[in-house]
């Protein structure tokens, strides 16, 4: 028996094993070999998984990695690299859409928090949401304003104006992620929450709230009282 039919053979296994058993018994080496399969037609993508493993940490570290520091391990290429570098987004857009399908109303911590969770999760990157809500507090378009490093989103107060105009909001929720820490505001996150409460207040929209998420943990303006009022 050759090499490439050693590998069919395990490679059927493999996927028989998801199909019956699902993923929760596998290892993570056994899910990136799962996922490879799919990027790596032929060959043995066991090793080249044990290496991710080495090379990341951890099976969430290798699926955020840069697509080019995926590619630059042995046996992986540009389209695996991608292939995998896809999967988060992927999961992302799943969650979120199970959540925003039925337009739920984001009346509630509670229910800000659901919806939010899934939209930032597994970002290595900041990013600063407006949630253009209308009179029922149903999301008219979650606008994505800024982007960026580990520490920071470039938030400018134009766009947020801007965008609350065209989807024409009757209310905004602002939202980001802090990628790596709690969920805690920073004096900049009190100092941009002041100044889009008073850019929005002008235009009769309201801010009802500024929600950080960190993984699972949320962090309410209006919950914790901390939210500013406009003063004219």
């Amino acid at each position: 028996m050759g090499s490439n039919d050693l590998h069919t053979g395990h490679r059927d296994r493999l996927r028989n094993r998801f199909q019956e058993e699902g993923l929760d018994s596998f290892e993570d080496h056994q899910i990136l070999e799962l996922l490879l399969f799919h990027a790596i037609p032929r060959g043995d993508t066991n090793p080249v998984s044990h290496r991710l493993l080495q090379r990341f940490g951890s099976l969430s570290a290798v699926l955020e990695a840069d697509p080019l520091d995926l590619a630059s391990v042995e046996g992986m290429g540009e389209k695996a690299a991608l292939f995998l570098a896809m999967i988060p987004q992927v999961t992302r857009r799943y969650f979120h859409d199970r959540v925003v399908r039925d337009r739920p109303k984001l009346n509630t911590s509670e229910a800000v928090a659901e919806y939010l969770i899934p939209l930032m999760a597994g970002r290595p990157e900041e990013v600063f949401y407006a949630l253009c809500l209308d009179t029922q507090c149903r999301v008219l378009y979650p606008a994505l304003i800024g982007e960026g490093t580990v520490k920071e989103a470039a938030v400018h107060p134009r766009h947020v104006v801007e965008e609350a105009i065209r989807h024409r909001a009757a209310s905004v929720i602002l939202a980001h992620n802090h990628p790596a820490g709690t969920a805690k505001p920073s004096q900049q996150d009190h100092a941009l929450t002041r100044t889009l409460v008073q850019a929005l207040g002008p235009l009769d929209i309201k801010v009802l709230d500024h929600i950080i998420v960190a993984g699972e943990e949320t962090f309410s303006f209006t919950r914790e009282g901390l939210l500013p009022a406009f003063t004219p």
